[in-house]
């Protein structure tokens, strides 16, 4: 006679670690698959990196489809297709305005919420989370992830909090963030957590974040944004970033949306090989600029040169210029030679910029490096090493560009782990 059995299936206790961006889609996604999910943030609130991202707009993410997503990834871009698609960027559009944060798409399909306030994200992941019953657990610093030799096997058995405490579950989505930033709690526990459990952890820098300059005039500059001018880089005598955009002078050297692309292109590679100019007229050859510089010249020649030049730059940058150039401020649009004029020319169209050094965690948006993608199962976000660890976010090795897209990175990689890991396992009973 045959034997009868049924199918149970067994719900699972899901330990998310922070509560960022990552840690609160995690979360989400595992009371949504039916497991039993307590949050525990290290800080006093959720979503401290959120409140500051987008000059405190909050850029969520970047309504583009899957192929433009991808080009804007310089960091392990296949590894994050089964996370794409687990929430891509229009389903996470879908899933705020559902949940009261209507959203609105600007330059640059870079998405916001309607009222440009970060708190409305964290205040719509948070009441999604308390609907489901996440039980959310603030100043609540995890000290290590507690895992157990079986027959199968390394696995997770819990956490242990900084005051000793320990909590068992049956998995553990870790989401700490990466080292950028590390006044919202961002400090490297998720490498130290993913080093014990025997993961490999790639080196960690800066990213999206600005440059120290050899040349001093820049800090003559600070606080100077320059819109409509065109940043050039080679690495290694190969051009590797042209781009138009905005840029800023700073007290150390340059930033702004330009420099920062730049630095995610960089970041991880000897500087003393990259080259950088700015071209500060892109919509004109150095034929036409010369032109209309003789042309002005011409009509103004009893002008001082940098009285000249306010009408090509902005003032105080004029101001410095034509010594920049090596030409006498001093003399009168008459008296410039020809070379000395098109030593103003070539200067405006290739001002050189000497990259010395990038600006620390600090004040970078992300880091570059974390925890190996090799080590994780990209279509889970497991652990390949540890039964039932999950990793999410900024800890993982994976960074964009700006634009939206490493906020997207944290919910869809952070939606895959909290659905992986709370997906209820089924066992037979007799």
């Amino acid at each position: 006679m045959p034997t009868a059995y049924m199918s149970i299936k067994k719900t699972n206790k899901v330990i998310v670690v922070g509560g960022g961006a990552a840690g609160m889609m995690s979360a989400i996604w595992a009371g949504q698959a039916g497991a039993q999910v307590t949050l525990l943030e290290k800080n006093e609130k959720l979503g401290k990196k959120i409140y500051i991202t987008g000059k405190g707009r909050c850029n969520m993410t970047n309504d583009c489809d899957g192929d433009a997503f991808m080009r804007c990834v310089p960091r392990n871009p296949r590894f994050l297709f089964a996370a794409l698609r687990t929430l891509p960027p229009q389903e996470l559009m879908a899933f705020m305005e559902a949940n009261g944060c209507p959203v609105k798409v600007e330059r640059g399909r870079r998405v916001f919420p309607v009222s440009d306030k970060a708190s409305d994200v964290t205040r719509t992941l948070e009441k999604a989370m308390r609907r489901l019953n996440v039980d959310i657990r603030f100043n609540a610093a995890v000290s290590s992830v507690l895992t157990e030799r079986t027959d199968a096997g390394e696995r997770v058995r819990g956490v242990a909090l900084a005051d000793g405490t320990q909590m068992l579950c049956d998995r553990v989505v870790v989401a700490t963030g990466g080292l950028s930033y590390p006044s919202t709690g961002s400090t490297g526990d998720g490498y130290r957590f993913a080093a014990e459990a025997g993961l490999s952890v790639t080196d960690t820098v800066p990213s999206l974040t600005g440059f120290q300059t050899a040349e001093n005039w820049p800090a003559q500059l600070q606080g100077l944004s320059l819109k409509n001018v065109a940043l050039h880089a080679a690495l290694n005598g190969k051009s590797i970033f042209r781009q138009t955009g905005e840029m800023l002078f700073t007290h150390y050297g340059v930033s702004g949306p330009l420099v920062i692309e730049l630095s995610s292109l960089v970041c991880d590679r000897p500087l003393s090989g990259v080259s950088a100019y700015l071209d500060l007229k892109p919509g004109m050859d150095e034929k036409q600029l010369d032109a209309r510089l003789v042309r002005d010249f011409s009509a103004a020649g009893k002008k001082h040169v940098s009285s000249l030049l306010t009408q090509y730059l902005p003032q105080r940058l004029a101001a410095l210029f034509p010594e920049m150039a090596k030409v006498d401020g001093g003399k009168t649009a008459a008296q410039v030679s020809a070379g000395e004029r098109r030593a103003l020319v070539g200067l405006m169209k290739r001002l050189p910029l000497t990259l010395t050094a990038l600006r620390p965690f600090a004040e970078a948006i992300v880091t570059r490096g974390g925890v190996s993608v090799k080590e994780i199962n990209a279509s889970t976000m497991e652990a390949k090493k540890v039964t039932g660890l999950y990793f999410a976010g900024e800890v993982l090795d994976v960074d964009a560009f700006t634009g939206g897209y490493n906020l997207q990175i944290a919910f869809s990689t952070g939606a895959l782990a909290g659905k992986s890991a709370g997906e209820a396992d089924e066992t037979n009973a007799f």
